[in-house]
C-alpha cells in the first residue's frame, strides 16, 4: 500500500462534513481499493497486504478497525447511505480514478459473494438491493442512449 494510495484515500475522507460520515468515506474508499485489487491474476500473499491495510487503518481511524471489518460494513446496510451520498462519488470519482464509479456496484458484488462463501450467511438485504437498483439505472440509461441514436440516424 503505497503513499499515492494512501494520500487519495484520506483526500475522500476529508470530503466528509462530520467525523461519522468521513469514517463511512474512508471504510468505503479503502474497501474498494482493497477489492479492486482482488481483480489480478498475480499470486496475491493476503497475510502481507491485509498487514498493510490494517497498520494504515490503525494510524488513520484507530483501534477497533481493520480490513475485515471494513469489508462486513461494505456488505451491511450502513453502508448504502454513502454510496447513494453525491459528495462521495464525486470525491471517489476525483480522488480514486484507477477505480471506476462504475465498478462500485460489481466490487460490492464480489464482497457479497464472499461473504456469503465465509459465513454462509444469506446475502440478501440493502446491498444487494442496492446493486439491483444500480443494474436497473444502467440499463435504463443504455436503453435510452441507444434510442436517442437510432432516432438521430
Amino acid at each position: 500500500m503505497n503513499q499515492d494510495l494512501q494520500d487519495k484515500i484520506l483526500a475522500v475522507t476529508r470530503c466528509g462534513v462530520d467525523r461519522h460520515e468521513a469514517t463511512g468515506f474512508f471504510r468505503v474508499a479503502l474497501g474498494l481499493y482493497y477489492l479492486s485489487g482482488l481483480m489480478t491474476k498475480e499470486t496475491l500473499d493476503f497475510k502481507a497486504l491485509d498487514r498493510q491495510f490494517n497498520r494504515f487503518i490503525y494510524h488513520s481511524i484507530g483501534k477497533g478497525h481493520s480490513i475485515t471489518s471494513i469489508l462486513q460494513y461494505m456488505s451491511g446496510e450502513k453502508v448504502v447511505p454513502v454510496l447513494e451520498s453525491q459528495r462521495f462519488l464525486r470525491a471517489f470519482g476525483e480522488y480514486c480514478t484507477e477505480v471506476p464509479v462504475e465498478n462500485i456496484p460489481f466490487l460490492l458484488g464480489l464482497n457479497l459473494s464472499v461473504a456469503k462463501d465465509l459465513s454462509k450467511i444469506d446475502v440478501r438485504g440493502p446491498v444487494a438491493d442496492y446493486i439491483e437498483r444500480q443494474r436497473q439505472l444502467r440499463e435504463a440509461a443504455e436503453a435510452a442512449a441507444a434510442e436517442a441514436a437510432a432516432a438521430g440516424a
